[in-house]
């Protein structure tokens, strides 16, 4: 009997991974679980699940009982093939098609329940904007330090939203308001800065932040003819620049 230890992000997986490994099918091993795992959160605590897969010999036949066995194969054949068709179509007819949107609301409830904070969301949908706000007891602990947390869960949102969909939608997650209040945050820093970048003759770096908070820093200073902004640096660590106009 020929035995493989696989791991993978989930059972199914390392049984696949096993599978490959052993060159045969589901049918013809016996699976022992040794560790389910852990899912973890963005990444973090996280454990690969661990199974032990086993190779069973199947039994060989007989001559006459080979006879046997294609005998009745020949003879339940078409019964199956019908059987099957018949089942196939049903299943199709009966599969729910996904909206996209409800899958989306059903993901953010269940990770921030799995967070210690579960809320209610209100979706408002603006053409291909869909807009999910967040209520609840312990906001605090989806919007984390500076929005980070927010943000990072805002992304997840915008990858599951567009998973069972071919047209493509801008997920924006607020948390009771957060997103206006970091907005107004952002212009006031943006006006201090270039004041500071005037006095001094000098660039001003702000710290990184994702695109949509970049740009509400160049939407602030647009009109004001003595700054320049521009974006610098790599993602995830791109910031904006404030500088004196030559």
């Amino acid at each position: 009997m020929k035995q493989i230890t696989a791991t993978g992000q989930t059972v199914e997986e390392a049984v696949q991974s096993a599978l490959e490994q052993l060159q045969t099918s589901r049918d013809l091993v016996e699976v022992e679980i040794i560790d389910e795992g852990k899912k973890g959160f963005l990444g973090f605590g996280s454990k690969p699940s661990i199974v032990k897969v086993s190779k069973v010999h199947a039994k060989e036949e007989t001559p006459e009982q080979e006879v046997n066995t294609e005998l009745k194969k020949q003879e339940t054949v078409p019964d199956i093939n019908i059987n099957v068709q018949a089942e196939t179509e049903e299943s199709e007819t009966e599969l729910p098609a996904h909206d996209p949107i409800e899958e989306a609301e059903r993901y953010i409830k269940a990770i921030a329940s799995d967070m210690g904070a579960s809320v209610e969301v209100k979706t408002t949908v603006n053409g291909r904007e869909v807009h999910f706000e967040l209520i609840g007891d312990k906001i605090a602990l989806l919007i984390g330090k500076r929005g980070q947390t927010l943000n990072a869960l805002q992304y997840l949102l915008h990858l599951t939203i567009n998973r069972y969909t071919d047209q493509y939608y801008t997920a924006v997650l607020d948390a009771e308001g957060y997103r206006n209040r970091r907005k107004a945050t952002l212009e006031t820093l943006a006006s201090r800065l270039s004041e500071k970048a005037l006095k001094s003759n000098q660039d001003v770096k702000l710290e990184p932040m994702p695109s949509y908070e970049r740009k509400i820093i160049h939407t602030a200073l647009q009109n004001n003819r003595k700054v320049e902004t521009y974006s610098a640096g790599n993602e995830p660590k791109r910031y904006v620049v404030i500088r004196p106009s030559k």
